[in-house]
């Protein structure tokens, strides 16, 4: 039988790779996007993979999701959580609305989503839960401590949910990626890659998305059955935990 997964934040970016890789690899994929339609439709006209708009930030708005995916493909066995914000600012002059989307989306959606999808797995005694979090949420970064505090709970949340789940045939790992060559790390200047964060890197290089796309696939796979609670830190020795 095929098993389902289901991407977040699944068209763009990192979350495209991943679902391209998951196809490839014979799974049943759904990719879910928050707001960008036009990407959205030239992502599933290009690879085939069904698309489904929501917001991952709103409880209810999952669980209608899931059941929309759950219907036309079957019960997800597979669940990246991938979907991210942004709202960078120095802390003293963050306003409530950047702490809260940022915290709601790239936190609260860990909840919102596996919440809808847990019973599940433990019932049929099979799942893979695989977050994706950020350099930043294991180091910290300059303006960023609502997406650093984010991103370091999707740590915290994979470890509990592992023991939870272990026995159950159910493995939860996070993934947190370093600078990673997308549209938003390609929005910066070049001047400013160079000389700011190149040489920070040792492998001197960004990271590609598809890099990251082929930890998810071994991850999601039968073989990695005895990896649980685990964090793969992928970028380029930047950080060395």
């Amino acid at each position: 039988m095929t098993r389902v997964a289901l991407v977040t934040g699944g068209t763009r970016g990192i979350g495209a790779a991943i679902s391209k890789a998951l196809k490839a690899a014979g799974y049943k994929v759904a990719a879910s996007y928050a707001g960008n339609d036009s990407a959205a439709e030239k992502f599933k006209s290009e690879t085939g993979i069904p698309v489904f708009k929501w917001d991952v930030s709103s409880f209810d708005a999952c669980a209608e999701g899931v059941k929309k995916v759950e219907a036309e493909l079957g019960p997800v066995d597979i669940l990246i959580n991938n979907a991210g914000i942004t709202r960078d600012g120095a802390f003293h002059k963050m306003t409530l609305e950047q702490w809260n989307a940022v915290i709601n989306t790239n936190l609260g959606s860990l909840f919102n989503m596996t919440r809808q999808v847990i019973e599940g797995m433990r019932t049929r005694k099979f799942g893979r839960v695989i977050n994706i979090s950020s350099i930043n949420g294991q180091k910290g970064q300059f303006g960023q401590v609502n997406y650093s505090a984010a991103k370091a709970g999707d740590i915290g949340f994979t470890k509990a949910l592992a023991l939870e789940n272990a026995r159950g045939g159910i493995t939860v790992n996070v993934i947190c990626p370093g600078y990673i060559n997308t549209e938003m790390v390609q929005a910066v200047p070049k001047d400013v890659l160079d000389k700011a964060i190149l040489p920070l890197i040792p492998c001197n290089r960004l990271g590609e998305a598809e890099e990251i796309a082929r930890a998810v696939l071994f991850l999601a796979g039968d073989d990695a059955g005895y990896i649980t609670g685990s964090t793969l830190t992928i970028n380029g020795g930047q950080y060395m935990v």
